[in-house]
């Protein structure tokens, strides 16, 4: 069997499988462009609906059960029920749902972002990691009076500052489409005037910032590509872009809003870089919707409302109490840095061990990322690997197990050694079944 035969005959038995899925998002196509209102998470042909989640576990409408290697795209690191959590939440909304007005727990869980990341010497806080990268920015630029702003190919921060379309033809595709679809990706992007430079190449990094010395007033980047494919920045370029952030007077942004889990204090404090400006978002606000962005005192010193023509920054839900009682609630008794570098430990030996099965093998796949944040590629050429990766996905799914079909595959505190284990198996049994197939 071929393997275009093989993914459609998963996708076939994927569509038996699921018919009230199917219902579900027939009714949603009604009301919603493609049945659905967030694009990472759709799934060719349709999504599934999922009625419940507990612990580590989804349970779709059709009954199905599945070990949840997506983790929300790395923003539920807490798992799907956390008494912890939940308790703070419960008790946080019996003091009323939204105040509007400063609450003792605001500038608590400001405090503990600070004593995470001292870059951050004062901060402000917003709903999305989308919100807080697009802040930074905006900022960067009213602080230097400049208007470019550097951005790196395969760079995402956020629904309206996404850089994937650049990475058409490299091994990571920042999208994984369908055979009969156009291999590109549409986004929509705030016009900021931006240079596009090659992620992890230093020199020719150095050349288009020397050249743009005097415009460039922000330097953005991911010190790991996140849904550009979860590929590291290499220690040497991230340093050498923060002198040269320096050297022309440009605000360096480290967008650590997936990162930012990979340990207590980020990428930022094992690679010992200080950015000017900082970004974080997803689990900081306890499971809701919250970002948050800060860095010099000098730069934030701007939205301070008692000096003369202070920046104003409104948000109704910037400082909502659930969420700042969440968020405070992580950070004291649950995002601690024993739990932290347990789960990162438990997603580097699960890569390494997928990577030897697949080496053995000779299995055109690949897991890259760092800790508990990983992203399955297949090597296969050109529209092969979106089959390569959709045979798997299907697979798993039938097995039990959700990662992303584009590859994400993000671990939680709610995982077992067991569960991850148990995946490890799942993964290399289905590549291992596929040896038989002929990939063309």
């Amino acid at each position: 069997m071929s393997l275009r035969s093989a993914v459609d005959e998963a996708r076939t038995s994927y569509v038996a499988r699921n018919p009230k899925s199917l219902e579900c998002f027939r009714r949603a196509e009604e009301s919603l462009p493609g049945g659905g209102t967030r694009s990472s998470i759709f799934i060719h042909p349709f999504p599934l609906f999922i009625s419940k989640g507990e612990g580590t576990s989804l349970l779709d409408v059709d009954g199905h059960e599945y070990l949840d290697f997506v983790s929300d795209f790395t923003s539920g690191i807490y798992g799907k029920t956390n008494k912890v959590l939940r308790d703070a939440i419960v008790t946080a909304l019996d003091n009323g749902i939204q105040l509007g007005a400063h609450t003792p727990f605001e500038s608590r869980l400001a405090s503990l972002i600070r004593h995470r990341f001292p870059s951050m010497e004062l901060l402000r806080f917003a709903n999305s990691g989308t919100e807080a990268n697009l802040l930074a920015i905006t900022t960067a630029l009213k602080f230097t009076g400049r208007t470019k702003v550097m951005v790196f190919e395969g760079g995402y921060h956020g629904s309206l500052l996404s850089h994937f379309e650049v990475k058409k033809d490299q091994l990571v595709e920042a999208e994984l489409v369908e055979e009969d679809r156009k291999n590109e990706v549409n986004v929509l992007t705030v016009p900021f005037d931006y240079l596009v430079a090659p992620y992890n190449d230093l020199a020719a990094t150095k050349s288009l910032i020397q050249a743009n010395a005097t415009s460039i007033g922000a330097i953005i980047i991911e010190p790991m590509l996140g849904a550009g494919g979860c590929i590291p920045g290499d220690a040497t370029f991230l340093r050498g872009l923060r002198q040269l952030a320096t050297d022309v007077g440009a605000v360096f942004i480290l967008d650590e809003v997936q990162t930012a889990r990979l340990g207590f204090g980020g990428r930022q404090k094992t690679l010992g870089i200080t950015p000017d400006l900082c970004t974080i978002g997803k689990f900081f606000g306890g499971g809701f919707a919250f970002g948050a962005f800060g860095g010099k005192l000098e730069i934030m010193q701007m939205f301070d409302s008692r000096r003369p023509g202070a920046v104003s920054h409104g948000g109704t839900f910037n400082n909502s109490p659930c969420t700042m009682v969440a968020g405070a609630t992580a950070l004291e008794q649950i995002l601690t840095e024993p739990a932290l570098e347990a789960l990162n430990s438990i997603g580097d030996d699960m890569r390494d061990s997928i990577n030897a099965a697949f080496k053995s093998l000779s299995a055109p796949y690949i897991v890259t990322g760092l800790g508990s944040i990983n992203q399955l590629h297949c090597t296969l050429p050109g529209k092969l690997k979106t089959a390569g990766l959709d045979l798997v996905f299907f697979r798993l799914l039938e097995r039990g197990y959700w990662i992303a079909q584009r590859g994400l595959i993000s671990l939680n505190f709610a995982m077992s050694q067991s569960d991850v284990d148990g995946f490890v198996t799942a993964v290399i049994k289905v590549v291992r079944e596929m040896q038989d197939l002929v990939m063309d």
